[in-house]
C-alpha cells in the first residue's frame, strides 16, 4: 500500500468520524488495522446510534460528508433495511454504525482489540 493511499484512507476515516460526531453518534472508535492478520481494510470506524432513525441519519451523513469533502463514493452499503447495523464500505475504510444491542452482540470492538486506536483532534 502506498503512502498516498494510506493517507487518503486516514482522511476518509477522519471525515467519517466528523460526520458521525455531527449527528451525535456515540462511542466512536477508529481502529487502525494496517498490518494485522486477516484485516479486511486499513481502518474500521465503529459508532453507536440509539434509534433506527439516528442510525439512518448517521449513515446518510457519513456518505454525504465523505462525498462532499473527499469526492469518494461508497463501494457498498448494507443494513439500511432494518437499521440495526449499517455497514458502509469504502474498501480501505469500513464504517459500522450500530444500535447499542447489535454493537454489544457482534462485539467488533473485542474482535479488533489488538488494533491501534486512532484519535482525531
Amino acid at each position: 500500500m502506498t503512502k498516498k493511499k494510506i493517507d487518503n484512507a486516514l482522511q476518509l476515516a477522519k471525515a467519517a468520524v466528523e460526520a458521525i460526531d455531527d449527528k451525535k453518534g456515540t462511542d466512536i472508535i477508529c481502529y487502525k488495522l494496517q498490518g494485522l492478520p486477516h484485516a479486511v481494510s486499513e481502518y474500521f470506524v465503529i459508532a453507536t446510534g440509539n434509534t433506527e432513525r439516528q442510525v439512518n441519519a448517521i449513515s446518510d451523513a457519513v456518505v454525504d460528508h465523505v462525498r462532499l469533502k473527499l469526492k469518494e463514493k461508497t463501494s457498498h452499503i448494507e443494513g439500511k433495511e432494518n437499521l440495526e447495523w449499517v455497514l458502509i464500505d469504502y474498501f480501505n475504510v469500513v464504517v459500522h454504525i450500530f444500535k447499542p444491542e447489535a454493537r454489544e452482540f457482534y462485539n467488533l470492538d473485542g474482535l479488533w482489540a489488538d488494533a491501534e486506536v486512532v484519535k482525531f483532534e
